[in-house]
């Protein structure tokens, strides 16, 4: 599988450079115990393709007896596309869903016209100092898709298309990119993947769909002669060929995408193309007609004032 269709732009390329539209530094929140930064939504940019919330979770280190504890609660007219590199995660959901994410596989949870989950670390995990490492990105559902049936699937790592070779390795976790497919279904054009990059590798980000973006986790980069480090949202002007040049042992996230059908209502857990249906959401959160989660729902999370 080729790697270089064409010829890639070289590192310095004026082009290259000038390719950049955006460079987002994350706004970092603490959430006890963990930190979280959320590179979008943002005042420069709502989304990138479909994907409309990107947040990176920890690093973090759990003493003993300690972990994750987000109660339950809804969303509507969204999917949570949740991937770790490091730790695990108890998913539940009011589909009945109870299942464990670990590092490089994929919760997709499509919450349609309203689902309601817990994230939590599990008993055995607390039984030992563990760690969490990851990024929950949110994707917005396409109009015609918003009210549809929620719905839950997970992907084992080994189901996720791996391209490697040249000292680069992209593991798929959505969409297709580099000539693969991921099985996960999402309604709406999109790409999202997770590249490993050893120092000297260059990694090519053809303008195949009209909104591209790098993150990068760890490492170092160079693009077009400029140098990008941890925790940066690089968003690529359409059309133009970029090459990632990793400066360091690199670990960055692919995203992107068609541009989404009309802009987007955010409020709270809340996605939607209308201002009416987010309000009709927030009065059945609060008047307890979601469905709730039938193993934990002792606790909520309650509708903000």
């Amino acid at each position: 599988m080729s790697w270089q269709p064409c010829d890639d732009p070289k590192p310095g390329d004026a082009v290259s450079c000038d390719a950049i539209e955006h460079i987002i530094v994350p706004r970092a929140r603490d959430l006890g115990g963990f930190e979280v930064r959320r590179a979008l939504p943002s005042a420069a940019k709502q989304m990138v393709g479909p994907f409309i919330f990107f947040d990176q979770m920890g690093p973090a280190e759990f003493i003993i007896g300690s972990g994750v504890d987000v109660r339950p609660h809804p969303h509507i007219g969204l999917a949570t596309v949740t991937y770790l590199f490091a730790g695990e995660l108890m998913h539940r959901d009011s589909l009945g869903t109870e299942l464990a994410i670990r590092p490089g596989e994929l919760n997709l949870m499509s919450a349609g016209r309203g689902i309601v989950h817990s994230e939590r670390t599990s008993a055995e995990e607390r039984a030992r100092p563990s760690r969490m490492f990851g990024i929950q990105a949110w994707a917005a559902l396409p109009k015609s898709h918003e009210e549809s049936a929620p719905s839950f699937a997970h992907h084992a790592s080994l189901e996720l298309p791996r391209i490697t070779g040249e000292g680069k390795s992209v593991r798929l976790i959505m969409g297709s990119l580099y000539g693969a497919r991921s099985p996960a279904e999402f309604p709406h054009a999109c790409f999202y993947a997770e590249a490993v990059l050893a120092p000297g590798a260059v990694l090519p980000l053809d303008p195949d769909y009209d909104e591209r973006a790098v993150y990068v986790i760890s490492g170092e980069i160079d693009i077009a002669g400029q140098k990008f480090g941890e925790g940066r949202l690089l968003i690529f002007r359409p059309g133009d060929r970029i090459s990632i040049l990793a400066l360091s042992m690199a670990r960055v996230m692919l995203l992107g995408g068609e541009p989404m059908d009309g802009p987007r209502h955010i409020w709270w857990n809340f996605v939607s193309s209308s201002k009416d249906r987010i309000a009709a959401a927030k009065a059945d959160w609060k008047a307890g007609r979601f469905t709730p989660v039938p193993t934990d729902s002792k606790e909520f999370i309650a509708l903000p004032e």
